[in-house]
């Protein structure tokens, strides 16, 4: 099967860049695809200092719902954003001030390629940050999802008064490796190009030998000078135990109750997505038309081509089971239950499944738990999944408003997630007259929750004026 492979060099023009990005692309170029991917053939796709956020994403989302294996090569740097402080790809136009509008959230990368197959996604990274995203990034983690492999690193500021912009060395030498004939084991590939930089007098950066789909952390080269290791990502101590999930009939309804407004209230869980483009106003508008707001790829189209969701949880970390959950489930890991019973089509069954562990949370955590919105977000998906857009709707704007009620603002970006993500799911129902009676309390959460998009709310209020003229 062909491989994918996306090269993406990202820098901001004027005095506040700190690496020649894009100067690593022709050498990469230079490598057959198939060298790039590790697959006999590949279909590259190549950005060179894109000016909009949304123009990466549109070519990360088709690349991420591609089949056959994706391979990522990023070079850039990272930069906080002043409200959120979430690290960004900082893209051509991103000035310290404009962050969150003009550079590319990290998170977006982890959340268009959570649906992918565990193992088959690999980031070779290349980052450069500035002494204030190098202070955040030693108590955080630079998370791209459980199901996805990284390699690579992040340079540390250069010193006081150095103007300098420095070159995107490791990703050059992952390209001289590659060029100069067969294709090293990715483990191999890494240490080659990082004793390579190391040998250079490039030490003390963060070392990126990141936890692939099993969830490890590939330990650094002993000969590699002094850089440390980012630690793997941080699954939450909290579990559902197995005695707590009681047997549920199949189809039962949703378990927490969770007030949205108006009709039946299911419950919640969140990612943050970006928005895309309104449509062409020339476009037909029957029943709800599309939102301009995105939330998920055509995943339908992805699941017939056998992608069918990871189920992460709370910020692209699901939660861990025990193996007592064999016994109280029916089966062993959840997750991967659910994941087999979309793919077969038996729809009801997976939510069912879900329902139980859902009703296991909310008894050992509470409603307002991120192991209950766990839940509850994956049972929103498995109503996209099932084609009940209506469903979907109304458990991702009960999850905004179950967040806001915790005490979470409305800016945070599980909030902004689950009102973009309602949003999205209503404007996929394909009855007008169940798209009008939803529509009032998806209006409600816009005036609270209008996200990082203008125009959301102004949106809804024209699609119910439309709706209104509709049978």
């Amino acid at each position: 099967m062909p491989g994918t492979v996306l090269l993406l060099a990202a820098s901001p023009m004027g005095k506040g860049c700190l690496v020649d990005a894009a100067s690593v692309l022709p050498v990469l170029a230079a490598v057959p695809p198939g060298v790039l991917a590790g697959a006999d053939t590949a279909n590259v796709v190549e950005l060179a200092d894109p000016l909009e956020p949304q123009a990466v994403l549109t070519r990360l989302r088709a690349a991420a719902a591609a089949p056959g294996p994706l391979t990522v090569f990023v070079a850039g740097q990272l930069q906080l954003d002043r409200r959120q402080r979430l690290p960004h790809l900082a893209l051509a136009r991103t000035t310290p001030a404009t962050v969150r509008y003009t550079a590319f959230p990290w998170h977006w990368f982890r959340e268009e390629l959570r649906l992918r197959p565990a193992g088959a996604t690999t980031l070779l990274l290349d980052l450069h940050a500035d002494p204030e995203t190098w202070e955040w990034l030693r108590g955080n983690v630079l998370d791209c999802g459980p199901a996805v492999t990284v390699y690579g690193r992040v340079a540390r500021p250069a010193g006081r008064g150095r103007r300098t912009v420095a070159a995107p060395s490791y990703m050059k030498a992952v390209a001289t490796i590659l060029r100069s004939g067969g294709r090293p084991g990715l483990d191999r590939l890494h240490q080659m190009a990082t004793a390579r930089i190391a040998g250079e007098g490039e030490t003390g950066d963060l070392v990126l030998p990141a936890p692939g789909p099993a969830d490890h952390a590939t330990p650094p080269p002993a000969d590699l000078g002094s850089p440390h290791v980012v630690p793997p990502p941080v699954v939450p101590p909290h579990v559902v135990p197995p005695h707590a999930v009681p047997p549920v009939p199949t189809g039962s309804a949703p378990v927490l109750a969770l007030p949205v407004q108006s009709g039946p209230t299911p419950p919640p869980h969140a990612r943050a997505l970006p928005a895309q483009p309104a449509p062409e106003p020339s476009a037909p508008a029957p029943s709800p038309p599309a939102l301009p707001v995105s939330a998920l790829p055509d995943r339908a189209g992805l699941a017939e081509a056998g992608s069918v969701p990871a189920l992460a949880g709370p910020g692209g970390v699901r939660p861990r089971t025990t193996g007592g959950a064999t016994e109280a489930t029916g089966g062993g890991d959840p997750h991967a239950d659910i994941s087999a019973a979309v793919r077969s089509g038996r729809h009801e069954e997976a939510d069912a499944l879900a329902a139980r562990w859902e009703q296991a949370a909310v008894a050992a955590h509470g409603a307002g738990s991120e192991e209950a919105f766990h839940w509850a977000e994956v049972r929103a998906d498995l109503a996209m999944f099932a084609g009940d857009a209506e469903g979907s709707c109304r458990i991702w704007m009960a999850v905004a408003l179950a967040r806001l009620d915790a005490g979470q603002p409305a800016d945070a970006p599980a909030v902004e997630a689950a009102a973009d993500r309602a949003h999205h799911q209503w404007g996929r129902i394909g009855s007008a007259a169940r798209a009008r009676e939803l529509g009032p309390a998806l209006a409600r959460l816009r005036g609270r929750v209008p996200g990082r998009h203008e125009g959301a709310l102004d949106h809804v209020q024209e699609q119910l004026r439309q709706l209104q003229t509709q049978g």
